[in-house]
């Protein structure tokens, strides 16, 4: 079976990068697999993530600026060949299903093209950011936006979400649910005595780390032996910003931006705890990734990805944007080694239903169904 992977870019460290790794990985490694990865706009950069030797890259160099809209009229007049390229290519490899990952330009074309062939569509953001867009869009382009998106979405033989909350949101009846995998499952986890709490992923508004300060600023007085290690890179100027603030409150002692990492398994194993304050999610990965790791998690209970990998028993949900009381549970998990163990060891299980091999039994699973 060859299958077709659709993507901006691997060289940029983010989720769909890394879980795109994983999916593709699984499958070249399985025998009568073949992996092919597109993408628009590699540059010839190096990639983010390890891939296997016998996935075969071919970059269509459309290269958008990335700083503009792709409506923007100097990225819509790549379009054309974006599209030329991408048919060519596809009818070149043949293959039995076609996936787009990422949100781009080719989400709006791949269904219209080499019709014959199977396509799914991933989404890693949670469609809960449109419902105030649709309800009072801001002009007439953005309402009947939605609208071609709604029917473009409906042209795919398959909607992936990536939790059941999700399903709502969309207006056609091709969806299937199946959440991330796990990256990784170390055999020894943290034994959550170090002062360290932990938190990663891209550095960005939605993900609230200006909150995380706030919320810092109310727990370090409390306990200033412990540090905060946030990982993950961003846009300079915000992460300027951030450091600025951090700075303000006289906290950069004890909360240290620490930038990427490509072992955040070990940053993990040397925590004792991880946060989340991000604005909305899908299925954040890296919740798993700190329970594979044995670590308790306190997260704001944001639409809606934390809800559906934590409960009372692995972690702390917290009411979205109190920030007094993330901070409450924050310092009293701190003082409780006991909790933290309890907490994390249940953690540990619940991270065992999202192994590799038991999520990926559902992808083999559709590609099959579609490929035939």
């Amino acid at each position: 079976m060859r299958i077709v992977f659709i993507i901006d870019q691997v060289y940029l460290h983010g989720g769909i990068e890394r879980v795109l790794s994983i999916k593709a990985n699984y499958f070249a490694s399985k025998p009568n697999y073949e992996v092919f990865i597109i993408t628009s706009e590699q540059k010839d950069n190096p990639f983010c993530y390890e891939f296997d030797k016998k996935i075969t890259f071919h970059d269509l160099k459309i290269n958008y600026n990335r700083k503009k809209s792709y409506f923007h009229p100097t990225n819509l007049k790549k379009l054309p060949k974006h599209i030329k390229r991408t048919k060519s290519i596809i009818k070149k490899i043949n293959p039995n299903v076609v996936v787009v990952c990422s949100h781009s330009a080719d989400t709006y074309f791949v269904p219209f093209i080499n019709k014959k062939i199977p396509k799914a569509k991933e989404f890693h953001y949670s469609k809960f950011i449109e419902i105030e867009k649709r309800k009072n869009p801001r002009s007439l382009f953005k309402k009947y936006f939605l609208k071609f998106a709604d029917y473009v979405e409906g042209k795919y033989d398959r909607l992936i979400v990536l939790n059941p909350n999700e399903v709502e949101y969309y207006r056609t009846n091709n969806t299937i649910i199946i959440p991330n995998p796990l990256t990784f499952y170390p055999e020894n986890v943290s034994d959550v005595s170090s002062k360290v709490v932990i938190s990663a992923g891209r550095i960005a508004p939605v993900k609230g780390y200006d909150i995380l300060i706030d919320i810092w600023n109310k727990v370090s007085p409390k306990y200033p032996e412990w540090e905060l290690h946030i990982y993950g890179d961003g846009e300079p100027v915000y992460i300027d910003e951030l450091k600025k603030k951090v700075k303000d409150n006289n906290l950069q002692d004890t909360l240290i931006f620490q930038g990427s990492t490509d072992d955040i398994q070990n940053k993990m194993l040397h925590s004792s705890m991880y946060v989340m304050t991000s604005h909305n999610e899908c299925f954040p990965l890296v919740l798993l990734e700190a329970q594979a790791c044995g670590l308790p998690i306190v997260s704001f209970d944001c639409p809606h990805g934390p809800g559906n990998i934590i409960n009372t028993d692995n972690g702390i949900l917290i009411p979205h944007y109190n920030n007094e009381v993330f901070a409450d549970q924050l310092i009293k998990l701190m003082g409780d080694n006991k909790k933290r163990k309890e907490l994390g060891e249940n953690a540990r299980k619940n991270s065992y239903n999202y192994k590799i091999d038991n999520i990926m039994g559902r992808w083999k699973k559709m590609f099959e169904e579609l490929s035939k």
